[in-house]
């Protein structure tokens, strides 16, 4: 038996909550931590159950305002997206929970930290190495990795006895048939019903946005200034309603986009394990703002730069994704995609409707867009005849690839 103290990760579930139980009957000390980062979430019927269960304290910790202006932000200015479609709402919300847990483990001198992540799943390898990169000594006990645990609990079933046994509250309301992750900046849905790809989700899982086909009949234009690729103001024209921070901008934009079903996404994708999930997202203003955003930088930045800086983001993606936000690599990575920013300052309308969000206007006195150069009514400094050789060069290496092997490739 030890008497080590242990900071638990704890949502208020069933899984957590049967783990706190267990730790407990391990002889060990049991501190919970909660991070607000946006879900609804009843913090103080948690914190009260985990206090029957036999917790020694809960630490909840506001972790919103943290989450917008140095994860969420930083990753659309840089233009994050896994796979080309995820925005990669949970995999940027685990190192911001991250710092708390390690804060509040210093704090309470907890020198081992758990979860209630599976074996599966990306969550505890983005838990543990985002902890381990900022407390290098730290332990981790992931209980649905250990042996002694997965022979006694084989899922949810045995869990619920445990608790009955135990007399652990189990919510009277029926589960949903998949699991649900939120924060302020989307919410997460996978598991259950959803694990055969070839069932669609129902449109009673969606709990930020409306269906677009419900949606207001009518367009909401909002206007967001970007500085250096950060979003500084997001103003609905019609209105005149403006905010200007982060977290505020990020709650207007998730209201507007969920009132007109922005930000559904229902994929397949890569789990950094090798094996492949189905999850369904919702992520509303963060939509909108990658949108927005993505326009500027086409506008602003110099066709090559804009080039190297995509693959850069991709690398990045991953990097969040499979738990590096704390590499050496995403640290050198996300120096240089901040460096391409230097000029994507100025200003998007977006249109907001049914669904979509599409820019359509944009400004900024760091453009390089030439409209002299690029009209079709007058010439501008561009002579139409220097396309002549333009084209000769370029068309060489195809005349010589078709002299040589074109009879092949018609037959």
């Amino acid at each position: 038996m030890s008497e080590e103290k242990i900071l638990l990760a704890y949502s208020g579930g069933l899984d957590t909550s049967c783990i706190l139980k267990w730790l407990l009957e391990q002889g060990y000390e049991v501190i919970c931590f909660m991070a607000d980062v946006g879900q609804e979430e009843d913090f103080t019927a948690a914190r009260e159950k985990a206090l029957r269960i036999g917790a020694k304290d809960v630490i909840v910790k506001d972790m919103k305002e943290m989450f917008v202006e140095k994860f969420v932000w930083p990753a659309l200015q840089m233009g994050l997206l896994y796979e080309d479609r995820y925005l990669l709402g949970t995999s940027l919300a685990r190192p911001c929970i991250s710092i708390g847990m390690m804060e509040s483990a210093a704090q309470r001198g907890c020198s081992i930290i758990s979860h209630g992540a599976t074996g599966k799943g990306n969550d505890q390898i983005r838990f543990e190495l985002s902890c381990y990169a900022l407390n290098p000594k730290i332990k981790v006990i992931a209980p649905w990795r250990m042996p002694e645990f997965c022979e006694r609990f084989q899922g949810r079933q045995d869990l619920l006895e445990y608790a009955k046994k135990n007399n652990i509250p189990v919510s009277a309301t029926p589960k949903a048939p998949w699991s649900m992750d939120a924060n302020i900046m989307h919410i997460s849905y996978e598991s259950g019903i959803l694990e055969d790809p070839s069932v669609a989700a129902p449109e009673e899982l969606y709990q930020m946005t409306t269906a677009p086909v419900k949606g207001p009949e009518t367009p909401t234009i909002v206007e967001i200034i970007f500085k250096e690729g950060i979003a500084v103001r997001a103003t609905e024209l019609i209105t005149g309603k403006t905010m200007e921070e982060p977290l505020d901008i990020l709650t207007f934009l998730n209201k507007i986009g969920g009132e007109h079903g922005v930000g559904r996404i229902d994929l397949v994708e890569n789990r950094f394990l090798g094996l492949k999930s189905r999850g369904v997202y919702e992520t509303p203003g963060g939509s909108i703002l990658y949108v927005a955003h993505k326009d500027l930088e086409v506008y602003c930045l110099d066709r090559e730069i804009f080039r190297v800086k995509s693959f850069l983001a991709t690398k990045m993606a991953d990097y969040v994704y499979n738990g590096f936000w704390y590499s050496p690599e995403a640290e050198y990575v996300r120096s240089c995609l901040v460096a391409s920013q230097r000029n994507v300052t100025g200003k998007v309308v977006v249109e907001i409707f049914k669904g979509h969000a599409m820019a359509v206007s944009r400004e900024s006195i760091k453009s390089i867009y030439n409209q002299e150069l690029a009209s079709m009514d007058v010439h501008g400094t561009l002579s139409p005849f220097a396309a002549t050789g333009f084209i000769e060069v370029n068309a060489m290496r195809l005349k010589e690839h078709h002299r040589v092997f074109g009879s092949a490739n018609t037959k």
